[in-house]
């Protein structure tokens, strides 16, 4: 493992190079200096320090919950294997009056 300083491991294509300046920050996949995070690279300021998730990030709908009505209709259609309870009971929960 290496111990030295932790240098932008940016390539600057132009130059045929790496930047290598230090100090950087270290990413999943690299490190970067101030001029080369991912937001400098879009053109964005960079988020503030410390700031916590984002408003609303909670609130973001998950693959999960979009499972559980593709799980419900299975069980409807009886194309996933569950206990007769809850087969007759999404059969009633669907049933037209």
């Amino acid at each position: 493992m290496t111990t030295g300083p932790v240098r932008c491991t940016h390539y600057i294509g132009a130059e045929q190079r790496h930047c290598g300046a230090t100090p950087a920050r270290r990413y999943a996949n690299w490190t970067a200096c101030v001029l080369h995070t991912p937001a400098a690279l879009a053109g964005q300021p960079e988020p503030p320090q410390g700031t916590g998730p984002l408003p609303g990030a909670w609130t973001t709908p998950t693959p999960q919950s979009a499972s559980a009505l593709i799980d419900h209709r299975a069980i409807v259609s009886g194309k996933r294997r569950s206990n007769p309870t809850d087969y007759q009971a999404a059969r009633a929960a669907v049933r037209k009056p």
